[in-house]
Formats: structure tokens, C-alpha cells, sequence
């Protein structure tokens, strides 16, 4: 069976990513590697495998692109209002909690934060499929 492992974004400022992911989900560097004209930085935690890899392109000061194709990545977590208000509190300026239903039962509470380069992050409660 396969395993989903990362997850790539192009980013401008090393430091500055690295710095939100390890602030918003405790990501750390697992691995970084140095190129002529790029670098790849593995993030993680002690929660799970699965990594947000970081490409930063040497050189590269625009704003990249996004396009229409892109959606979000998800981090569940154990207390939602929580994480929303450390957010706030840590300036990540997340949005508002949102609650989604269906047959009458609560399918997914979330809210969404954006990183400096733009991607949107999903940050759901975790429970039932999300988890």
C-alpha cells in the first residue's frame, strides 16, 4: 500500500516560513538540504510522519503564482477554540470558526489561517473521519 508522506510549497523567506509553521503547528526541521539553486527543508512533529516539505528557489523574490488549481492543507487538532485563540494571540490572524453539518450531525468544525507565501491551511477539530 502506498503512504502519503509530504506535502511541497514553493516558498520565498526560509526563515520566515519556518518560522510560522513551527509557531502554528509545532512543526520542526527534520531535514534540510542545500542545492546550487534551491534548498529543501523537511518540517515535522512528534504527532505524525507525514512532512511539509519547504522549496525555497535561490534567487526568487516574487510572490509565486498560486493558480486556481491549489485548495489548502489540513492539521487537525485537539481543541480547536484553543489553537484559534493562540492563533490570534501569536498574530496568525486566523479566520473564524466555521461548523459544518449534515444529516444532522456536526461533519467538521474548522477555521482557516493563511502562511506568508499565501497557501491556505486548514486547521479542523479533530473527530470522526478527521483525526
Amino acid at each position: 500500500m502506498a503512504k502519503c508522506i509530504h506535502a511541497m510549497v514553493r516558498v520565498i523567506d526560509e526563515v520566515r516560513s519556518v518560522g510560522f509553521y513551527k509557531t502554528a503547528f509545532g512543526l520542526d526541521i527534520a531535514d534540510r538540504f542545500e542545492f546550487d539553486d534551491f534548498i529543501l527543508i523537511y518540517l515535522r512533529n512528534d504527532d505524525a510522519d507525514f512532512e511539509v516539505e519547504l522549496t525555497v528557489n535561490k534567487g526568487r523574490t516574487e510572490p509565486y503564482d498560486l493558480g486556481s488549481g491549489y485548495g489548502h492543507l489540513a492539521f487537525c487538532v485537539d481543541d480547536l477554540d484553543a489553537e484559534h485563540a493562540r492563533f490570534e494571540q501569536a498574530g496568525l490572524a486566523p479566520r473564524k470558526i466555521v461548523e459544518f453539518n449534515r444529516d444532522g450531525a456536526l461533519l467538521a468544525r474548522f477555521f482557516f489561517v493563511q502562511d506568508p507565501d499565501g497557501y491556505q491551511i486548514e486547521v479542523l477539530q479533530r473527530h470522526g473521519r478527521y483525526r
